[in-house]
C-alpha cells in the first residue's frame, strides 16, 4: 500500500509517500481501507521535535506512518471483532491513517454519519471527542449557561462551540478577523475578534471558559469567569514544545472542587456514537479549510503550523 512514512523528526521535509506493506491486525482490531483522513496537532508536533518518551507519555504511536483520524470502509476484521464486518463505513482512529490502509481498535471506531461523506466524517474524532469531553465531561455544561470558547475558529474551535450550542448553552466565541463570519455562521451567540479586543478585558462573567488558544494566564481568564466558573484547557500552540509539556503535566486528576482543569482525548466508541448523532440530527457540521490529496500530506502539515487553518484539513485517500 501507499503510506505517508516518517523516519526521522525535524520537520515535514522528512515525511515520504512510499510503498510499505498493509499493516496485520490482532484479534481485536480492524483493518479500514482509508478513503479519508485528517491533520491534528499531535500529528505535527510528532513530525517536528516533539521526544519520543514524551510521545509514548501521551500515547502517540510509534510507527513510521503518521496520521490517526481516518474514515473509510472496513476491509478484514480480528477473529473477536463482532460489532464490525467487511464493508461497513466507519470513522474514529486508527495507527498511522496517513496511508491507504490502517489498523484501527473496534473501540475506536464507529459506524460513519450517514448524513456525511468520508471526508466529513475523517474531520471529526479527535477534535470533536476533544470538544464533546471537554465540555460534557470536564466542565459539565448544563443548558442555560455562558460558555466561552478561546480559540473558535480552528478544528476544535469549530467543533466546540456547535457541541456547547447542542448541549443548550450561550456561547461566546473568540476569533481572528478572518473567522469571525465563519464562527457566526456555526452558531455562536456571540463573536470576539481578538485582534480589536481584549476578551479578558472586556467584563461578562461566564461559568465556562474552554481553552484551545493556551495562550492567556489563569490571571486573565478569572477576570471572565463567574466566581465558581471552571476553565477546561486543551491547547498548546504549535511550535511551542514548552507549552505542550506543561499541558501534558497537567493531565492529572484534577483535585476535588478545582476550577482549572486540562486534558487529552481519548477516542472512545460511545464518544463516537454521540458525535455521530448530533451530525445526523444536523447539530454538528465538520468545518473543513482545505482537502489534500495522500501525496501532498506535508503540505497539509506546513499549513496546519502556520496557525492559519480555519476548521480542520483533510487528506483525501480513497
Amino acid at each position: 500500500m501507499k503510506a505517508i512514512v516518517q523516519d526521522r523528526y525535524g520537520s515535514p521535509d522528512f515525511l515520504e509517500l512510499r510503498e510499505v506493506e498493509r499493516p496485520v491486525v490482532g484479534d481485536d482490531q480492524v483493518l479500514v481501507q482509508v478513503h479519508a483522513a485528517s491533520v491534528n496537532a499531535a500529528d505535527w508536533h510528532l513530525t517536528h521535535r516533539l521526544p519520543h518518551l514524551i510521545g509514548k507519555a501521551m500515547r502517540m504511536p510509534s510507527n513510521r506512518v503518521r496520521g490517526a483520524d481516518l474514515a473509510g470502509r472496513v476491509e478484514a476484521v480480528g477473529r473477536n471483532v463482532t460489532r464490525f464486518r467487511p464493508g461497513d463505513e466507519v470513522f474514529g482512529t486508527g495507527s498511522g491513517s496517513f496511508a491507504e490502509y490502517a489498523a484501527a481498535s473496534v473501540d475506536r471506531l464507529a459506524p460513519k454519519p450517514a448524513t456525511l461523506t468520508f471526508d466529513e466524517a475523517a474531520a471529526i474524532p479527535i477534535a470533536g471527542c476533544t470538544a464533546l469531553q471537554g465540555l460534557r465531561d470536564h466542565a459539565n455544561v448544563q443548558p442555560g449557561q455562558r460558555v466561552l470558547v478561546y480559540g473558535a475558529g480552528g478544528g476544535v474551535g469549530t467543533f466546540a462551540v456547535q457541541v456547547a450550542k447542542a448541549l443548550g448553552a450561550d456561547v461566546t466565541a473568540v476569533t481572528c478577523t478572518e473567522n469571525v463570519e465563519l464562527v457566526r455562521s456555526i452558531g455562536a451567540d456571540e463573536v470576539i475578534d481578538y485582534a480589536r479586543q481584549d476578551f479578558t478585558r472586556m467584563g461578562g462573567r461566564h461559568d465556562v471558559g474552554f481553552d484551545v488558544g493556551a495562550d492567556r494566564s489563569w490571571a486573565e481568564w478569572r477576570r471572565v469567569l463567574d466566581p465558581d466558573g471552571r476553565l477546561v484547557g486543551c491547547g498548546a500552540p504549535s511550535g511551542s514544545l514548552a507549552k505542550l509539556l506543561v499541558l501534558v503535566m497537567m493531565m492529572r486528576k484534577p483535585r476535588p472542587g478545582s476550577r482549572r482543569v486540562a486534558f487529552m482525548a481519548r477516542i472512545r466508541h460511545g464518544d463516537l456514537l454521540a458525535l455521530k448523532e448530533l451530525a445526523e440530527s444536523g447539530k454538528l457540521t465538520p468545518v473543513i479549510d482545505r482537502r489534500y490529496a495522500l501525496r501532498e500530506a506535508p503540505e497539509a502539515l506546513r499549513y496546519l503550523g502556520s496557525r492559519r487553518a480555519r476548521g480542520k484539513l483533510v487528506i483525501t485517500v480513497a
